[in-house]
């Protein structure tokens, strides 16, 4: 075992990497997972990069080669440094890290069998923010964007036997990013989500979507299937079978490497999926031998006027905000246990519906929705002060709502992609999201458009809704805090003004309360403060026009560097309707009361 590692330049040695288009549906292809113990260091200082030319003997076994970036080089004795788990955070696996931004590297070794002429995709669901991947010595990649997947054809970098790979992860803020430098949730750093090595045919099926059609004639109903390939490769033949369907196809791709077609079914032969009846069907990719399978619900979501259509009927939303954090206590939730139990409670309040705010969560929560029967509105973080002018920005926005929208494309329960919350009015916020939206209809036609919009005109006790933004949407959603940044007394004397013949779902309000803090319904922070608030709320909302549903913020108590309150925030948000340590405050029982009566 060697102690040092030296990293050079990709292209040093003929060796070669590079990004290539997200892999979908990676849980059910051949994978080895590299999750586990990974050494770091943290580099506050930014050293891990250093001009060889000031100490050419820093060279190690590359003292003779011709290196195109000095940047790009570093050394560092990663044997002699502690571990900590990946998936996972920084903040929460090191006392030290607990409010640390900046940068750390990781690093473990792995052992790779080789298998023929096929290639090999290193895999991360999330690396929150900035990263720099190396393999080998070799550069594989730069990615930007904390909650979206990405990959590197890695293949050229590695040998049969022992490797290893090393991530430079920074997580500093910046005023362009995707969100921006203030935001009111916890920035946890780290490689945050799984780490895996994909194995590959050369040709193999990159991306592919399986959707129901709204379009109903007589009996029959029809699937509409895309696929594309890596390579544009004319003829190849893939094999499409749902056997419960008694539905099996054999496709040939174009000259593009794609197929595109219908398929008909009748409405005797399948069940639409819905929250009562989450009923998905096993999907079969079949080309060359291998077969990828997947698990597809299919079901259609639209609008009529001011109401939203599941499976053609009505239904209304009983909704909770949630954020990418463990049951117990803070930490960035990973894993299908921390998503089964936060969805259990989703599901004992209530609810139908849940927001993933304020960015993609892991894919371990949208597939246990999925199975539990669980509607979702997922949403990208361009969130309060975005730099709308920055075209970068823009770029970076783009991409992660392709890598969302690609991702989870055929989960059934998204009905909703989010493009914002809470964005300040001006003409240049209104062209970035004007064509975020347009774009998002070109990557899925099949889904609902929406933002968490502000309430920004109030006289007296009426309150309007203004956005320009309203022509891009299909459903209206707003913020609204009556009873926490303005008195609840007001509530029974508020009326809404919306002037759009669109459904309306309020995507948050709620307020602030300690658990186990007791005292009487005006005193803040209580249980019965915020008892209080949501019974005025849930009476006022009662009077909405078009009201489709609710999203209340929020779950669970989650930690914000905002929330400095000694003895009663501590760091954490606490317009939870359970604690940071899984308890339900009173507030809890009122809105399951209202949900039961819708």
């Amino acid at each position: 075992m060697f102690l040092t590692t030296v990293l050079a330049v990709a292209g040093v040695m003929g060796a070669w990497a590079q990004q290539v288009p997200q892999v979908i549906n990676v849980m059910n292809r051949q994978t080895q997972t590299l999750n586990g113990d990974w050494h770091y260091i943290v580099d506050v200082q930014e050293e891990g990069y250093y001009d060889y030319r000031m100490n050419p003997t820093r060279w190690g076994f590359f003292q003779n080669a011709k290196p195109q970036r000095p940047e790009d080089l570093i050394e560092y004795d990663f044997d002699a440094n502690p571990t900590m788990k990946v998936p996972g955070d920084w903040n929460t696996q090191d006392e030290r890290l607990f409010f640390y931004e900046g940068t750390v590297w990781f690093q473990r070794y792995f052992d790779y069998q080789p298998q023929g002429d096929r290639r090999v995709l290193l895999y991360f669901g999330a690396v929150n923010y900035d990263c720099h991947v190396y393999v080998n010595t070799k550069k594989a990649g730069h990615h930007v964007g904390g909650f979206t997947p990405f990959n590197f054809d890695v293949t050229d970098l590695l040998h049969e036997g022992r490797n290893f790979v090393i991530v430079k992860v920074d997580n500093k803020r910046s005023a362009s990013a995707v969100p921006t430098q203030i935001f009111d949730w916890w920035n946890y750093g780290g490689i945050t989500r799984d780490v895996l090595l994909v194995s590959v045919p050369e040709t193999y099926i990159e991306d592919y979507s399986l959707q129901l059609n709204k379009t109903v004639k007589g009996k029959k109903r029809f699937l509409d299937f895309s696929l594309k390939l890596n390579r544009k490769e004319a003829g190849r033949e893939i094999t499409l079978s749902i056997p419960e369907l008694k539905l099996k196809q054999k496709l040939i791709t174009d000259a593009s490497g794609c197929v595109n077609s219908q398929f008909t079914i009748r409405n005797t032969q399948f069940t639409p999926w819905s929250p009562a009846n989450p009923k998905r069907y096993q999907v079969e990719l079949a080309m060359d031998g291998e077969t990828i399978s997947d698990s597809i619900g299919f079901r259609t979501i639209e609008t009529r006027g001011k109401q939203i259509l599941l499976n053609g009927n009505p239904i209304f939303l009983k909704g909770i905000s949630m954020h990418e954090e463990k049951p117990n206590g803070g930490g960035r939730a990973n894993s299908t246990e921390d998503a089964r139990t936060l969805l259990t409670w989703v599901k004992e309040l209530g609810c139908n519906f849940v927001r993933l705010a304020h960015y993609p969560h892991n894919e371990y929560m949208v597939r246990e929705a999925e199975r539990m029967g669980i509607l979702v509105w997922s949403e990208i973080p361009c969130y309060w002060t975005i730099d709308w002018k920055n075209e970068a920005t823009y770029q970076n926005a783009q991409q992660q709502l392709t890598d969302m929208i690609r991702r989870d494309k055929n989960r059934a329960n998204i009905i909703i992609w989010s493009i914002a919350n809470e964005t300040p009015h001006s003409a240049e916020r209104d062209a970035f999201l004007g064509k975020l939206a347009t774009y998002a209809r070109t990557q899925d036609s099949t889904r609902l458009i929406s933002m968490a919009m502000e309430v920004t005109g109030a006289s007296n006790y009426v309150n309007r809704l203004q956005d320009n933004m309203n022509k891009y949407v299909d459903v209206v959603s707003f913020n609204q805090y009556i009873g926490w940044y303005r008195d609840v007394n007001d509530a029974p004397k508020m009326r809404w003004e919306i002037p759009y013949d669109k459904p309306v779902i309020i995507s948050e309000f709620g307020g602030g309360a300690k658990y186990g803090l007791h005292g009487a319904k005006n005193q803040r922070w209580t249980e019965e403060f915020q008892e209080n608030l949501y019974r005025e709320n849930t009476a006022m909302l009662d009077k909405v026009d078009g009201l489709a549903g609710t999203t209340p913020w929020i779950l669970k108590d989650f930690r914000s560097p905002r929330r400095v309150l000694t003895g009663i925030q501590d760091y954490y948000n606490r317009k939870g309707l359970v604690s940071d340590r899984g308890e339900r405050k009173k507030a809890w029982h009122v809105l399951k009361a209202w949900y039961e009566s819708k």
